[in-house]
């Protein structure tokens, strides 16, 4: 679990390194005529793009762990005690982050299409707030969904060992949902300064 963090934090920094260099090489390739504009513009996508890319990845990568977390949680508890049903929704728990990751990417990109110009009218201070919004959507959503999904699987060996703690372990399980919705509700507030 360890070394899959330490992989998507490398891919992220190593992203977030390359996207001026990428920029400067699309500067290189700009016609003459108009240069400056369509670089500037041409910096902000690039900013955007790896923003929107770490948000809905990095976000989607923590439900997906932590999904795997608790489904291999109920596929042992299965063989000790049959509660299909509150495994199952413990399990699922932490696919949530995913969603705030493409909605959050759904927020800011529709707010960039609905300004006047859309996308062709982006500025580099519009993509580095993307980019922002992305880091922060994006390692919230990824701690929060493995951290969650280790909280659902202790609560599903704990049922499988007879204890009645399924309320206890959805409340429980919650608290690391929190700061996902805390990234969201910020990434919202985020698309409305850019307009």
């Amino acid at each position: 679990m360890k070394k899959s963090i330490q992989l998507i934090l490398g891919v992220l920094i190593l992203a977030v390194c390359i996207a001026p260099l990428a920029a400067q090489e699309a500067e290189k390739d700009a016609p003459a005529a108009g240069a400056k504009k369509s670089s500037a513009n041409t910096t902000a996508l690039v900013l955007a793009y790896i923003g929107f890319g770490l948000m809905v990845g990095l976000a989607g990568s923590g439900s997906a762990i932590g999904v795997v977390t608790g489904g291999s949680a109920t596929v042992g508890a299965l063989k000790k005690k049959d509660a299909f049903g509150s495994y199952m929704l413990l399990s699922a728990l932490p696919g949530t982050q995913g969603l705030y990751g493409f909605g959050g990417f759904f927020i800011l990109s529709s707010t960039i299409s609905a300004q006047t110009g859309g996308w062709a009218a982006i500025t580099a201070l519009q993509g580095a707030a993307v980019l922002g919004a992305g880091l922060m959507l994006g390692i919230a959503g990824l701690i929060s969904g493995i951290k969650q999904g280790e909280v659902c699987a202790n609560g599903i060996a704990a049922i499988a060992s007879g204890h009645d703690v399924f309320g206890k372990t959805m409340i429980l399980a919650v608290f690391p949902e929190l700061y996902a919705i805390v990234a969201f509700a910020a990434t919202f507030l985020i698309s409305g300064f850019i307009k």
